[in-house]
């Protein structure tokens, strides 16, 4: 054989080792964006749920006549706003407000023991705890998928076809909630 047929099929092995690779790194990418807007259906649903559960919520409070308004108010807007908001960017901010106003919204329930003592409340608030769980998991399955399509985004030589691709970075979803990092008291004064 001639050299230059040696150089023809060492060439050609690797264009289509080249273009094996493009393909590949491709469908990896779109696997990756796919993954990562199921992930955001997910949250989407139980975010969903935590909206439709909050009025009724606020319904049980409205017959407490002596119920601060103004913190049932601010419940509502947020919530307005939150369910407002679509993509990741908008979505953080606003459930961060509606987070907030629900946390207000149960300091303030806590000086109620006639609300707390209710029924009807103890077990919205139970559904809503059990949600704000299954919230967080989701949330930590979307950061996942947010992780690996960034990976995949951002790594060199791959960076290269999601820029042909006209793929994105995804953005984090994380709510501030700073409980975990409060230091919990405790005192071994014991007054006999």
């Amino acid at each position: 054989m001639e050299s230059t047929t040696w150089i023809i099929l060492i060439v050609s092995a690797l264009i289509f080792l080249f273009i094996f690779w493009a393909i590949s790194t491709y469908n990896r990418l779109v696997k990756a964006r796919n993954y990562r807007r199921e992930a955001w259906s997910g949250i989407t649903v139980f975010l969903k749920k935590r909206y439709d559960l909050v009025p009724n919520l606020l319904e049980i409070v409205r017959g407490y006549a002596a119920f601060e308004k103004g913190v049932v108010e601010q419940v509502s807007v947020n919530r307005s706003m939150a369910m407002k908001a679509s993509a990741p960017g908008e979505k953080l901010p606003a459930e961060q407000r509606f987070s907030q106003a629900l946390g207000s919204f149960f300091a303030v329930a806590e000086s109620y023991p006639d609300l707390k003592a209710s029924e009807n409340f103890r077990q919205l608030q139970d559904d809503l705890a059990r949600l704000e769980t299954e919230i967080e998991s989701a949330r930590r399955y979307y950061n996942a998928s947010v992780r690996e399509n960034n990976i995949l985004v951002e790594s060199f030589p791959a960076s290269v076809i999601a820029g042909m691709g006209k793929f994105e970075k995804g953005d984090y979803f994380e709510l501030e909630n700073n409980d975990h990092l409060q230091v919990p008291q405790v005192s071994f004064n014991a007054t006999r």
